[in-house]
């Protein structure tokens, strides 16, 4: 009997936890740890914050779904990681503090034989002073800030209703966020409520982002075909905030952000403010908030965990100059190489280096967007991982594993530009690989082939879609594992 025990149960961990109950025998255990009770479809918060979906429609209670296919489930925050054991107890475990109701604040102690980190990031909102649903600005990262994001441009609505002129800025909170795409399609969703509201022309929306060029996303850019011709993100983005008169400000760094005002620096070094009405700024991530101990209890959290927080995996951490990054140096496995019983999947992971060329201002300021690793990625790593240590439960240590490395991995993104089945839009989005490999595609990184770019209701179609069949599939019903990640 083999237990595995999978903290976190966002994209990445729930997927792997219902292959491994699927693929591995009855007699082995699975375990899941999340502080959470309830699963959260993250892509479809951009619905809720701006009311056309509500909470139900997003989460569901995790527990009957891990009962139904027996799996345990602790709702607990994992806190410490003990890959070698202890004096006490000789196999590996972690340290879980308890978050239900019944058991809140109390500990324990959960051995493992296999270990999945996917406990997503810790939003750090304190990166920037007045960051955030506790400063100043909104979020759409929970169900719970997508709410209060609605509630709050509701009320800006009903001020241009009353004839006021507002200034909305969406976008991200600190020069080294990811998820601009999320903030990208927040913006769209936006500016399609106000054009249905009939207040367009009384508000300005601005997007603040710290890529150094529209169409960058945190993949340094796309060259991609439309309609048999090539053209670039940067293109294609512009023209779309173009024809919407959507104003952009690039290359940002976010310092202060007051009451109605936000401060920030430019890659240039230049430094301004923004006065606005309402504002929703993604943060910055961060590993959550976990040590790891040697068996002598002696404390190798920086041997195992990256400055971010993040898990080191079986990357090049070397830190070498940008320019002599290859698409190789980033993990194909997911294990840490030290203890290959350990592995780290979704946003957990360690980056080795950024895939958007990082920049610094003359004043020293880093406005380098982070690498996206949410979404399609994170459920294929999910499911790859859980694959994996099947595996080597059957064949041993010395087994052939499967490699889901994000420079041979493709990917989608619909970001939608408003709801409902007539009046919707979308932007479909597909790369390969998410990486860019200039050793096989020496021109542009990527497949030409396999990376394009269009806009329309059918995309719509299709966002709407996946959103109900990856609940579906979350919610684990009849054939819920013939859906793709």
């Amino acid at each position: 009997m083999a237990r595995v025990v999978v903290m976190g149960a966002g994209i990445a961990g729930h997927t792997a936890a219902l292959h491994l109950k699927r693929i591995l025998k009855k007699s082995d255990e699975v375990i899941v740890v999340s502080p959470n009770s309830k699963y959260n479809w993250i892509p479809s918060n951009i619905w809720v914050g701006v009311g056309k979906m509500n909470k139900s429609q997003v989460t569901f209670p995790l527990a009957p779904v891990y009962k139904r296919k027996k799996i345990t489930f602790h709702q607990a925050l994992a806190t410490a990681v003990h890959p070698a054991g202890d004096s006490q107890i000789s196999s590996p475990y972690i340290e879980v503090t308890y978050t239900d109701s019944n058991k809140n604040g109390t500990s324990a102690k959960i051995e493992y034989d296999y270990l999945i980190n996917a406990t997503g990031p810790k939003l750090n909102f304190a990166a920037t002073e007045g960051l955030g649903p506790d400063g100043h600005t909104v979020s759409v990262c929970t169900s719970d800030h997508a709410i209060e994001a609605a509630h709050s441009l509701k009320a800006v609505i009903a001020k241009m209703k009353a004839g006021q002129k507002q200034t909305l800025v969406i976008g991200v909170g600190h020069g080294t966020c990811t998820c601009e795409g999320a903030a990208f399609e927040y913006t769209f969703n936006v500016e399609h409520e106000l054009k249905q509201a009939g207040v367009r022309d009384l508000a300005e929306i601005i997007y603040l982002t710290n890529e150094y060029e529209l169409g960058d996303f945190g993949v340094g850019g796309l060259i991609f075909t439309q309609h048999g011709f090539q053209t670039t993100s940067k293109l294609w983005t512009e023209s779309l905030f173009r024809e919407r008169n959507i104003h952009a400000i690039l290359g940002a760094h976010v310092e202060k952000i007051e009451a109605g005002l936000i401060h920030y620096e430019l890659v240039d070094g230049t430094k301004g403010t923004l006065s606005f009405d309402f504002a929703m700024l993604l943060p910055p991530f961060r590993g959550v908030d976990m040590k790891a101990f040697e068996k002598d209890g002696s404390d190798i959290s920086a041997e195992i965990f990256a400055p971010s927080g993040f898990m080191k995996v079986d990357a090049d951490y070397s830190g070498k100059p940008y320019e002599e990054w290859l698409a190789s140096d980033w993990p194909n496995t997911y294990q840490v190489p030290k203890f290959p019983n350990v592995f780290a999947v979704g946003i957990a992971f360690a980056p080795p280096h950024q895939i958007s060329k990082p920049r610094k201002s003359p004043n020293g300021t880093l406005v380098a967007p982070s690498p996206p690793r949410t979404g399609m990625p994170s459920g294929i790593m999910g499911k790859v991982a859980a694959v994996n240590i099947a595996t080597l439960i059957k064949s041993g240590n010395g087994a052939k594993v499967r490699s889901a490395s994000m420079a041979d991995m493709g990917a989608a993104c619909v970001a939608s530009a408003g709801s409902g089945l007539r009046k919707g839009s979308a932007a479909s989005m597909t790369m390969y690989p998410v990486v860019p490999d200039y050793m096989k595609f020496p021109t542009t990184g990527r497949s030409i082939d396999d990376t394009f770019g269009e806009i329309g209701l059918a995309g719509h179609w299709i966002k709407l879609l996946l959103h109900y069949m990856f609940i579906y599939k979350a919610k684990a019903r009849f054939g819920w594992f013939l859906i793709p990640e």
